[in-house]
């Protein structure tokens, strides 16, 4: 192997050695630990080191990584105290996730490393979202972002290159490509002969690099590093390299060929820069015995500081006080002056009174610059705010949710639009998987909201009249708001922003040009979990949201004798239980009005939740009204048939006969 110093001084060669040299000690006493059954798992980055370690030698403290778990490397570059490692991986409470991840699947503001996820793509889009604030604010820092050969296939690979491209994002892609995707080697996973050829398609400078030689590693980034701080851009960079055992422990090699196996080991890279190091006498024999003793010590000496710690003791107060970043209301009140709007202008006048009061904020979707978005929402942002703030997206849903979380995590707020809230499958993995687990497990904010144009009523067919609510509100850590009037969207939209959680933003098609309604002309707030009691009655109560509200209004107005409490709910996460009790226990019936299908819906999660709080006030069965079994039909009579809108009155009756 072929090691040129160049510049770096002796003493720089020496640090460069006990920083490849700490990670591989570590691993021999953790493959140790677990033949004694003292740790429970392990991902193993032997013969991978030099990768991890030359990239983090060379980025800047204050630089994001976003590494996977074969880069230990890293998080030992970055100086965190091992015994804070150890307790990670044994689940103890001076780790980064109070137990609830294991491995590296954490991440830390302190050390700039923002752990994975099992799912791997998602990362590469969430190094998008920092890199843009880093672009935003012009501070000239760079962004790298690991994942495997296995991964490339993913679309999130695809998406993530893309952005970074179109809006040239200083991130450096490190595939580190070991040869085997679990047991499944390279010929099975692509067919180019390079993994970096990928960034041709994508107009993106790429390297092929020897991954086993460190100081190549350290040279070449530090040369992309420069580069990139006079010329913010993305680069591929494909890492040959080997991965000398197990995708983990348990799964052993037996599937790769020992000739192979043979070849790698001879380009470890530990021992190939020690014996560079001998070989041109920066190293003594005596020297290398010294700082080996040095760092077995220091692990041995951490990890018993951490055989010393206590088991997490369960707090159901605080595991559940950590799904959501706490957060205070702010109610901000506005003046008296009103205009009668529409549920559209609503929602376009929040978002811009957000936007003027949040200078961190970006919005993000597909034509919502100059264009406006689909539903005009956004027409004249740009004039106003610039195109760095009002960005149009390339159609790559799950890279651009993964961008806003980088966004967030970088100091940013992020508003993102789907354009269409059916098309929101494409992006439900980073939604479900990092938007709502972030807090939870490492306790960062996701603060990013999602808006949903949904609903039907507008003969659009099966892909863009779905209302899906039911989706997220399963998820613990988003919180889901549906609201069905103009004042309550800006209001609610207000407080969506202002909130650090993750906020799935229902917006109702039909009722954006239909439902107009006095709102203040100035920027205001309304709490979350507070249901709207529309019209008060003894008879029944009727619990319903988005365009459902109107619907029981126009059967209510059409029999003016039935005299209900009608409860808008507004926010289905959080939920206004105590408006629901209290209605409930007051009238004795109760009826479930939703849109969605009516199986695993809302409606049915209120049900039980009534007949399990306020069965001895019930005088009849709660009844449900959904729409039917089905996707949502394209023709007017099809279409009618499926909502629930005109058999809801039938129902209502048919419950009051009781």
């Amino acid at each position: 192997m072929n090691f040129e110093r160049k510049e770096l001084s002796n003493s720089q060669l020496l640090d460069l050695y006990k920083k490849i040299l700490k990670p591989r000690l570590i691993e021999e006493k953790m493959l140790i630990l677990i033949r004694q059954g003292k740790v429970s798992k392990w991902f193993s980055g032997i013969g991978q080191e030099a990768i991890s370690v030359g990239i983090t030698s060379v980025l800047d403290k204050d630089e994001y990584i976003l590494p996977m778990h074969r880069n230990l490397g890293v998080f030992t570059t970055r100086d965190i105290p091992l015994h804070r490692l150890f307790s990670q991986w044994q689940g103890k409470k001076n780790g980064f996730t109070k137990g609830r991840d294991r491995s590296f699947h954490f991440g830390t503001q302190e050390y700039k490393i923002i752990g994975m996820i099992s799912h791997l793509g998602p990362q590469l889009g969430i190094a998008d979202g920092i890199a843009l604030a880093n672009k935003l604010r012009k501070n000239g820092k760079v962004t790298a972002v690991f994942t495997g050969e296995g991964a490339t296939s993913e679309g999130d690979f695809h998406e993530a290159l893309n952005i970074a491209a179109v809006w040239e994002l200083p991130v450096l892609f490190v595939i580190e490509n070991n040869g085997y995707g679990l047991s499944t080697p390279t010929n099975e996973q692509y067919r180019c002969e390079n993994l970096a050829d990928k960034g041709v398609g994508y107009g993106m400078e790429s390297h092929v690099v020897d991954g086993n030689n460190l100081l190549e590693v350290v040279h070449l980034i530090s040369e992309l590093k420069a580069s990139m701080v006079e010329n913010p851009r993305p680069v591929l960079l494909e890492f040959k390299t080997f991965r000398m055992r197990g995708h983990e422990e348990a799964s052993g090699t037996k599937y790769v060929p020992q000739e192979l196996m043979d070849m790698w080991a001879i380009k470890d890279p530990v021992e190939n820069y020690r014996n560079y190091l001998k070989a041109t006498a920066v190293l003594s024999d005596e020297e290398d015995e010294a700082i080996r003793a040095e760092i077995k010590k220091e692990i041995d000496t951490d990890w018993a500081k951490v055989q010393e710690e206590p088991e997490i003791v369960a707090s159901l107060e605080e595991e559940l006080g950590d799904v959501y970043q706490p957060y205070t209301f702010e109610e901000f009140n506005p003046s008296s002056e009103m205009e009668n709007i529409r549920v559209i202008d609503a929602i376009s006048n929040g978002l811009r009174q957000s936007m003027e009061r949040h200078e961190n904020l970006v919005i993000m979707g597909q034509d919502i610059a100059e264009y406006g978005g689909a539903f005009k929402i956004t027409d004249g942002f740009v004039a106003q705010f610039g195109k760095e703030r009002v960005r149009n997206t390339p159609i790559c849903e799950s890279a651009v949710v993964s961008a806003a979380n980088g966004l967030s995590i970088n100091g940013f707020k992020a508003v993102m639009e789907m354009q269409f809230a059916d098309f929101v499958s494409t992006g439900f993995n980073p939604i479900v998987n990092l938007l709502a687990k972030q807090h939870y497990r490492w306790q960062e904010k996701s603060d990013v909201v999602v808006r949903m144009p949904c609903g039907g009523g507008t003969q659009a067919g099966p892909f863009h009249s779905q209302t899906n609510e039911a989706w997220f509100t399963k998820t613990p850590g988003l919180k889901v708001v549906y609201p069905a009037f103009p004042f309550d969207a800006k209001g609610l939209l207000n407080t969506a922003i202002n909130d650090p959680n993750p906020v799935l933003f229902f917006e109702h098609k039909q009722l954006y040009r239909s439902v107009y309604q006095d709102v203040p002309k100035d920027y205001y707030t309304l709490p979350f979990g507070k249901a709207s009691l529309i019209k008060e009655g003894n008879d029944v109560t009727i619990i319903s949201f988005g365009a459902g509200v109107h619907w029981a209004l126009e059967t209510l107005a059409k029999n003016p004798e039935i005299k209900a409490d009608l409860l808008d709910l507004r926010t289905l996460q959080p939920m206004d239980w105590d408006a629901i009790y209290a209605s409930v226990k007051k009238t004795n019936k109760v009826i479930i009005l939703q849109e969605d299908t009516l199986f695993g819906g809302v409606a049915s999660d209120i049900s039980a939740m009534i007949m399990e709080n306020c069965f001895e006030y019930l005088d009849a069965p709660v009844r449900r009204v959904g729409s039917l079994e089905s996707a949502i039909p394209f023709m007017k009579s099809l279409e009618d048939q499926y909502l629930p809108k005109g058999r809801f009155e039938t129902e209502l009756k048919e419950l009051l006969a009781y």
